[in-house]
């Protein structure tokens, strides 16, 4: 399982979880990106799905597949929303994932708590979504560390609102957070239709393929 986390909310966590999970069913897979942030879950609302059931159910026995939504808005890719779970995701539900057949993309909460650990103890790999702006990457390098502590393997990091190629931000951003996978720039409107957006996120997948992930 891939984490998708970060240090503050709005850096973008979401979008990268759907926006990765829609480059990796350009390329032929079938993708399942999970709601980790039972407390605040916003995932149903950006994939377009209905939010229950969800998490809630499979974390109660319910199989996978029966929660699971396709969302009509990224193409190919299956969502688990929170349903009836609310607080940290359940380890019950984390455990049922983990066996999954699919690609499952965690989108965690933000931050260094409990709630943000509790899916990284589970993931196999992490990235990290910052913007660019100061504070954000010293909150996402704090997330980082937190996972590096949990036995987490941080993967590298995304950089939001940002023109500039990975290339360019090398030596940027703290060294938790290196290297930079990718880096999407602000786009208005809908970054996960939007062509620019979607060949940010192409380079993602293809980055953490380079990584064997």
């Amino acid at each position: 399982m891939l984490a998708i986390a970060g240090g503050k909310g709005g850096c973008g966590k979401t979008t990268t979880a759907l926006g990765l999970a829609g480059a990796l069913a350009r390329d032929g897979e079938c993708p399942l990106v999970v709601e980790a942030d039972c407390d605040m879950p916003n995932l149903h609302t950006m994939a377009e799905t209905d939010r229950s059931p969800g998490v809630g159910a499979v974390a109660d026995g319910d199989s996978i597949a029966v929660a699971t939504h396709r969302s009509p808005v990224v193409p190919g890719v299956d969502v688990l929303p929170a349903g009836g779970a609310s607080g940290p995701i359940r380890g019950t539900a984390l455990r049922r994932l983990a066996r999954a057949r699919q690609r499952v993309i965690l989108d965690c909460p933000a931050g260094a708590t409990d709630w943000a650990a509790a899916p990284l103890r589970h993931a196999d790999g992490v990235v990290v979504v910052s913007t660019g702006e100061r504070a954000s990457l010293a909150d996402a390098a704090k997330t980082a560390r937190m996972a590096e502590t949990l036995d987490a393997r941080v993967l590298g990091s995304v950089l939001t609102c940002v023109d500039d190629p990975p290339s360019a931000m090398t030596g940027a951003v703290a060294p938790e957070l290196e290297p930079v996978l990718a880096t999407v720039p602000e786009i208005s409107g809908d970054v996960l239709s939007d062509r620019v957006g979607r060949t940010s996120y192409d380079r993602l997948a293809a980055a953490l393929a380079r990584r064997n992930v």
